[in-house]
């Protein structure tokens, strides 16, 4: 008898790690940032959403999307907050970083939008103020 080869098990769990790194990354940057832009835990926080992103996307298309010629101003300024982190300015770092973080992913901002509007509670609070606005506006016109 022969062995199948299940692939898709592998990238889901490759998926997942992916997902709990970036979360941790997160985390962790936002406590640097609560405790006075702690170099340390920015640090650890770049690491593990730059190895999260890696795992979820896949190791090409991460090259891809840092090296594409459209996305070299995200990439060179989220690089400058990197450097600007390590070198003990950590406040001009994360504006820096998140300048590029904004560049790099824009593309990605519409599916996450859809995502999070299709999560029960919180794509109704989410949902809310715009819904708010527009009978405002509608109202009055």
């Amino acid at each position: 008898m022969s062995k199948k080869v299940r692939i898709i098990p592998c990238i889901i769990a490759f998926e997942e790690i992916g997902l709990g790194l970036i979360g941790f990354g997160i985390t962790f940057s936002f406590l640097g940032v609560i405790l006075f832009f702690d170099r340390g835990l920015l640090a650890l926080g770049n690491i593990f959403c730059l190895t999260g992103v890696a795992l979820l996307l896949g190791w090409h298309s991460t090259w891809n999307l840092f090296t594409n010629r459209a996305n070299y101003k995200g990439s060179a300024s989220f690089l400058l907050g990197l450097f600007f982190l390590f070198v003990r300015w950590p406040i001009v770092g994360i504006i820096f970083e998140i300048y590029g973080c904004i560049v790099l992913f824009g593309g990605f901002w519409p599916s996450v939008k859809v995502f999070l509007y299709q999560i029960p509670v919180l794509g109704w609070i989410i949902q809310y103020p715009f819904l708010l606005l527009d009978r405002l506006f509608r109202g009055s016109g």
